[in-house]
């Protein structure tokens, strides 16, 4: 089985031009990016002047080297929380509300119903 080259990505355009997608982009892949992450068109850190100050392998590395679902342990820089300020709670007085008083309720004599039939019959046996 013989291999073949690797197809050119090749796209006609709406007025009929041919464009190379992959030539385009490595033409531009030291251009600085639309947006506000501060990269590159290939992934490196820019900073001041559009210099490349953290390259695209280190920010893989760093990115694969930390476990998915877990925080890092260290703060982040620049950004310090302020310690926590006891909240000082009052005590608010209630008023106390008048509570009508229950009336005596008067007892009942319960009138117990004669036992029949299977109950009557279970009554002394346990």
């Amino acid at each position: 089985m013989v291999a073949r080259a690797p197809r050119k990505r090749m796209y006609r355009s709406m007025q009929g031009r041919m464009i190379d997608v992959e030539k385009l982009r490595a033409a531009n892949e030291n251009v600085q990016a639309v947006g506000n992450m501060n990269v590159n068109a290939r992934g490196d850190v820019l900073g001041a002047g559009g210099q490349v100050v953290t390259p695209k392998e280190t920010v893989i590395k760093k990115y694969y080297e930390q476990p998915k679902g877990m925080a890092s342990d260290a703060p982040s820089k620049g950004k310090t929380m302020p310690a926590p300020q006891p909240v000082e709670t009052k005590k608010v007085a209630t008023p106390k509300v008048a509570t009508p008083k229950a009336t005596p309720k008067v007892a009942q004599k319960k009138t117990v119903a004669p036992k029949k039939g299977i109950d009557e019959a279970l009554d002394g046996l346990e």
